[in-house]
């Protein structure tokens, strides 16, 4: 240290730098948060339907068209309450070939039908799957907790494996 130099050079540094490692961990923590909240908030609209889905109308649906992003076909009930329907829509997926009859929960007041089951739980997780892996990286590069960000990635990868082993399974 330069005798000329006062002491309190050395700790306001230390204090900006500390601020600034503050600012950016803090900034990078609420990003990766609303990542988060974002992929929960993309898989719920769907995933309510299929988690929560008792007092829903449950049954298959045989799949005789598709056409653009949905599929379509008549639904068979096998819950209680549930009245048969002549057409009801099924997002298209890769999985969701013509011709094959797969087991689903119908949104209420629609004829909007989700895959049920344990792959329709999996493939309704999905986008939490894609915010995992994308808030591990925002983790390891801002605010460098690697192993926290390992983890993240471990669990978008083990998810959306399983929904993809799931979903190519049940087709």
């Amino acid at each position: 240290m330069i005798p000329a130099m006062p002491a309190t050079a050395t700790t306001a540094r230390q204090a900006s730098v500390t601020a600034l490692r503050f600012g950016r961990v803090a900034t990078t923590g609420v990003v990766a948060a609303l990542i988060l909240f974002a992929g929960v908030w993309g898989s719920w609209g769907t995933a309510q339907h299929v988690m929560l889905a008792k007092g829903h109308e449950q049954g298959t649906v045989r799949v005789t068209a598709c056409a653009g992003g949905t599929c379509s076909g008549p639904f068979a009930p096998t819950s209680a309450g549930a009245r048969a329907r002549a057409h009801v829509e099924l997002a298209r997926s890769v999985a969701v070939r013509k011709g094959r009859t797969y087991d689903v929960v119908l949104k209420p007041g629609t004829a909007d039908a989700v895959r049920s089951g344990p792959a329709g739980i999996l493939y309704a997780w999905v986008p939490l799957g894609g915010a995992l892996l994308l808030a591990s990286v925002v983790v390891a590069g801002g605010m460098r907790l690697t192993r926290v960000a390992w983890v993240l990635a471990g669990c978008g990868v083990a998810l959306l494996t399983a929904a993809f082993v799931a979903v190519g399974a049940g087709s």
